[in-house]
């Protein structure tokens, strides 16, 4: 593994500082992304018996009841530990994927994709809070986009793998594939328990006393209304249309390949080359950060996932797969980017609450995403909807021009959501 600290510009205690607090969570990041199922999960509902409409409102049901998850999640793991609310959310959805593998009622199922809607609420927003708030307490978050960087690299490229795996563990039996994804989890749970400390909001790590130090806000509501400047708002806004396009977008790739001709081992393939893709693409976000900012980056990932759609649109298969492999990793670069801004614009105390807010807009964003995308492929073709969709890209980039253009705060100045630039 490469060193995790590279490029992060710092002296040589905080680089040590920071290497310490990676190496645990990059392992995590393996164990907690080996999901087998991922990329065969929707095969294995047909072979349930259950019918294509059945499978899309069990996955739009898993991500509208994470989106409403998140807030009290959040909260939550501001009060009692970001890592006791990780390890309690892992190891539901662990417990959910087993009950998958052993039961083929269709109620069943919705109750399961529910408790592990809730298992993933609980873990999105407190793995990064946890990451960021040890990282301030080292004084090493100068290197956070590098360190988020390659967080999220290891763990793309590990659901790259795992898709691939879970294919031929699927020759075996299905109870191999979601055994083995649950297994993971719980030894990603093991390895934060044994080698993460504790944090939880009261801790309150990037909060200084002082004359003049800003009071503490009484409740997480009031720390929200004090960080929700326009920009910021409008970020939140942005970015959960970016993760509703890119997310349905996609899963719903597999079938436009397949309408345009597409064999189910090409699609596999492209499907996980573009993991990789993704998973890669990461590891300039630190260098992109520096050079551009995120003010720029924004509309440039929003452009390409319009021109990504577009293309999908000319029923070309090869265009098809040239376009997803080029413009997937884009957004997966400014995800990062956006990551760290939303990080340095909350206070440690309610960070995991505010994240659970922000990821709330992007659960129910990325919901209907499923529902708009699925309803326009149904009535227009996979290829023509593909490029209908588009819109949604092309109207958060319309959003996001008033702050494109507004002039940049002066450095120094007071902001609560300072642009990396």
């Amino acid at each position: 593994m490469t060193d995790t600290t590279e490029a992060l510009g710092g002296a040589a205690p905080a680089e040590d500082a920071a290497r310490g607090v990676t190496r645990p969570f990059l392992a995590y990041a393996v164990l907690a992304n080996a999901l087998f199922q991922r990329g065969v999960f929707v095969v294995f509902l047909l072979h349930r018996g259950f019918s294509a409409g059945q499978v899309a409102l069990l996955q739009t049901l898993l991500y509208l009841v994470s989106g409403l998850a998140e807030l009290p999640t959040g909260i939550i793991a501001d009060r009692i530990g970001r890592r006791a609310s990780i390890v309690v959310g892992q190891v539901l959805v662990a417990g959910c994927l087993l009950g998958q593998a052993a039961f083929t009622d269709y109620w069943v199922f919705a109750a399961l994709f529910l408790g592990q809607g809730v298992g993933m609420a609980c873990v999105s927003g407190s793995d990064t809070a946890l990451l960021y708030d040890l990282l301030v307490r080292r004084g090493a978050t100068a290197g956070y986009v590098a360190i988020r960087s390659r967080y999220a690299m290891l763990g793309t490229v590990t659901s790259g793998i795992a898709i691939l795996l879970g294919g031929q563990l699927q020759q075996v039996s299905w109870g191999l594939v979601y055994g083995g994804s649950a297994a993971c989890l719980v030894l990603a749970v093991v390895v934060l328990v044994s080698r993460v400390p504790e944090i939880r909001g009261a801790d309150a790590v990037d909060e200084r006393g002082g004359a003049g130090a800003a009071p503490a806000d009484a409740t997480a509501w009031r720390a929200m209304l004090r960080v929700a400047t326009p920009a910021l708002v409008t970020l939140v806004v942005v970015s959960g249309l970016m993760h509703a396009t890119l997310t349905p977008y996609i899963i719903f790739t597999q079938k436009t390949l397949s309408d345009q001709g597409a064999g189910t081992a090409l699609v596999s393939v492209v499907i996980s080359a573009g993991f990789f893709a993704g998973g890669l693409a990461p590891l300039l976000s630190d260098r992109v950060d520096r050079r551009l900012g995120h003010r720029t980056v924004v509309p440039v990932s929003l452009l390409a996932l319009a021109a990504a759609l577009g293309l999908s649109g000319l029923g070309l298969v090869w265009v098809t797969i040239a376009a997803f492999l080029v413009l997937v990793g884009v957004p997966e670069i400014t995800a990062v980017i956006v990551d760290n801004v939303f990080n340095e614009a909350v206070p440690s105390r309610y960070r995991a609450s505010l994240l659970s807010m922000i990821t709330f807009v992007e659960s129910a964003l990325i919901g209907t995403g499923y529902l708009v995308l699925g309803a326009l492929m149904d009535g227009f073709g996979s290829g023509t909807g593909m490029a209908v969709y588009a819109a949604v890209p092309v109207l958060a980039c319309l959003l996001w021009l008033p702050v494109l253009l507004r002039r940049p705060r002066p450095a120094g100045a007071p902001a609560v959501a300072p642009a990396p630039e």
